[in-house]
């Protein structure tokens, strides 16, 4: 199966783009912050997604004073919240269609049967 293609950046374009050293995306690579892919040829290409890491990245570092280890807690614990979000997503959704399969299927004329009994145990006589 064929690979789709993803824009990718080479190293010195993001480092234009961001105004910051190809040695600090290097470094952040080493830190396991960014993960660039590698052409055939082992020049690193940057994703969509790893741009959009890298803005993150970059004002943890620069506005909020973050340190790089502070930084990679928080990138991991919004991996955990989005994986969180997407279970709960997943289970409401399921909820939600097993909810509506109960109220679309009709109740045997059993089950009514052996309700009567319950239904008259509990009107009080007059």
């Amino acid at each position: 199966m064929a690979k789709a293609k993803r824009a990718a950046f080479m190293i010195s374009a993001v480092a234009e783009q961001f105004e910051i050293h190809p040695q600090t995306l290097r470094l952040y690579e080493r830190e396991g912050l960014l993960k660039p892919s590698r052409s055939d040829g082992n020049t690193r290409l940057y994703t969509e997604e790893d741009l959009e890491r890298l803005e993150v990245i970059l004002k943890l570092t620069r506005e909020l004073g973050v340190n790089l280890a502070g930084v990679e807690i928080i990138l991991n614990m919004r991996e955990k919240m989005e994986e969180m979000q997407r279970q709960i997503e997943s289970f409401v959704s399921s909820l939600n269609t097993e909810i509506s399969s109960q109220r679309a299927r009709p109740v045997a004329k059993e089950t009514v049967n052996s309700l009567i009994p319950v239904i008259e145990l509990r009107t009080p006589k007059k």
